[in-house]
C-alpha cells in the first residue's frame, strides 16, 4: 500500500512521510495552540499592571484574539485552495512571529492589542489544514493516530510556555512574548523542511453550506461550541486566578505543566473513540473542563486544588481537541478539512464573545463566581451529552 502521489514522488516509504509530517505539524500546532494562542492569558495580570487596562479592555483584547483566530479559519480554505495545503501552515506561523513580536515590545495597549490579535490568527490558519495533510500522506487506519499526535504537540507548547513564565519572574513579562515569537520561528522552518507540498482541488470551499446543514455534522459543531468556549474561559482567566488567591503568578507555570502531563491521554484519544464512540469521549472532556473550572473556582490560595484542577483539565482539553478532528472526519468523510474547519470556526463564536461578557461581569459578581458558573453549566452540558451519546451508541448498534 502507497500513500499516494505525494510519497511516491518524494521518493520516501509511506510510514516515514506520515511520521515526519505529524512532527512537524506537532510543532506547528504546539507552538500555535500551546503558546501564542494562550500567552496572552498567561500574562494578562502583569498587563494590567504594566499598561493599566481595565477588566473590560482586557476581556474586548481577549475576545480580539479569538476574533482573528477566526479570521484565520475563514481564509485558510481560500489559501489553500490557491497555494497549497501547506501555505496556510507557514503563514500561520509567520503570523505568530510577528504578532509575538508586536506584544513584547508594545509600547502601548493599541499596539499590544494588534499585536495580539495578529498572533490570535495563527491558531486559525494551522490546525485545519493537518485534516487534509494527514489524508494525503497516510492510509485511513493510520489517520486518527497521526491526528491525535499532531494535536498533542500543544502538551509541549505548555511545558515551554511555564519555562517561559519561569524566565519572566526574573525580567518581565515581555520575555514570553519573546521566547514565544523564537519557538514559532523554530517551527515555521519546520514546517517547510518536513511537511511535502500538496495541492489541493479548486472546488473544495472552506465551509459549505452542505457541511453546516448536514445531519451528521450537528452534534460535532455543537461540541465543538461548548468545547472552545471552556478553553477560552479557563486560560484566558486561569491566572488572573491564581493571582487574586494571593499567589504568585509563578503558580500559573505550574498549571501548565500539570496541563501539558494529563494531556499525553490525548495520544489515545482515537482508541477511547474506537471504545466508546465520539460523542461520549467528548462529553467526558467538557466534563472535565466544567471541573476544572469549579475547582480553580473555589480554589482560593490552595496550590493542591490548583494542581488538581489543571490535571483534570489537560486530559479534558488535549483529548476534546483531538475529539474535534477525529469526530468531523467521521461524521462529513468527504471533506475533513471542510468539515474540521466547519467545527472551529462555530467553536471560535463562543471563544469571542466568552471573554468579552466575563470582562463585563466580572466587577459585579467577581472572577470567582462566574468560573464556578461557567465550569457547572460545562459539567451539565456534558451529562447532556453523554445521555445523546449513549442513546445514538444504541441506535448504532
Amino acid at each position: 500500500m502507497t500513500d499516494g502521489p505525494v510519497a511516491a514522488a518524494e521518493g520516501q516509504r509511506p510510514s516515514s512521510t506520515g511520521n515526519r509530517t505529524a512532527v512537524a505539524g506537532a510543532a506547528v500546532v504546539g507552538v500555535a495552540f500551546g503558546m501564542v494562542r494562550y500567552a496572552f492569558g498567561l500574562t494578562l495580570p502583569d498587563v494590567r499592571r504594566d499598561l493599566e487596562m481595565s477588566d473590560l479592555l482586557l476581556g474586548v483584547v481577549a475576545s480580539g484574539t479569538f476574533a482573528g483566530y477566526l479570521g484565520g479559519l475563514l481564509l485558510t480554505g481560500p489559501l489553500a485552495a490557491l497555494k497549497g495545503l501547506r501555505a496556510p501552515t507557514t503563514v500561520g506561523s509567520a503570523c505568530g512571529v510577528v504578532g509575538c513580536l508586536l506584544v513584547a515590545f508594545a509600547p502601548s495597549p493599541v499596539v499590544l492589542a494588534g499585536g495580539a490579535v495578529l498572533a490570535g490568527t495563527a491558531a486559525g490558519w494551522v490546525w485545519a489544514p493537518y485534516s487534509d495533510i494527514v489524508e494525503h500522506v497516510a492510509p485511513v487506519h493510520r489517520r486518527p493516530r497521526l491526528l491525535a499526535v499532531i494535536n498533542t504537540g500543544t502538551s509541549a507548547g505548555f511545558v515551554l510556555l511555564a519555562v517561559l513564565a519561569v524566565v519572566a519572574m526574573f525580567g518581565s513579562w515581555r520575555l514570553v512574548w519573546l521566547g514565544t515569537a523564537a519557538a514559532a520561528s523554530v517551527a515555521a522552518f519546520m514546517n517547510l523542511r518536513f511537511v511535502p507540498r500538496i495541492p489541493v482541488r479548486s472546488t473544495r470551499s472552506v465551509l459549505g453550506l452542505r457541511t453546516v446543514r448536514a445531519r451528521t455534522m450537528r452534534h460535532p459543531l455543537a461540541y465543538s461550541v461548548a468545547y472552545s468556549a471552556g478553553c477560552t474561559v479557563f486560560f484566558t482567566y486561569a491566572t488572573q486566578a491564581i493571582t487574586d488567591g494571593g499567589l504568585s503568578s509563578a503558580v500559573a507555570a505550574v498549571l501548565f505543566v500539570a496541563v501539558a502531563v494529563t494531556g499525553l491521554a490525548a495520544l489515545w484519544t482515537h482508541r477511547m473513540v474506537a471504545r466508546l464512540g465520539a460523542p461520549r469521549v467528548g462529553a467526558l472532556c467538557v466534563g472535565a473542563q466544567g471541573a476544572a473550572m469549579a475547582l480553580l473556582a473555589v480554589a482560593g490560595g490552595s496550590v493542591p486544588v490548583i494542581l488538581a484542577a489543571s490535571l483534570v483539565y489537560g486530559a479534558g482539553y488535549m483529548a476534546g481537541g483531538a475529539v474535534v478532528a477525529i469526530w468531523t472526519a467521521e461524521a462529513w468523510p468527504q471533506g475533513p478539512m471542510e468539515a474540521f474547519t466547519a467545527a472551529l470556526i462555530v467553536g471560535a463564536l463562543s471563544s469571542i464573545a466568552a471573554p468579552t461578557v466575563i470582562g463585563m461581569l466580572t466587577p459585579a459578581f467577581g472572577l470567582a463566581a462566574l468560573l464556578l458558573a461557567t465550569g457547572s453549566a460545562a459539567i451539565l452540558t456534558g451529562l447532556v451529552m453523554w445521555l445523546l451519546g449513549a442513546g445514538h451508541a444504541r441506535a448504532a448498534g
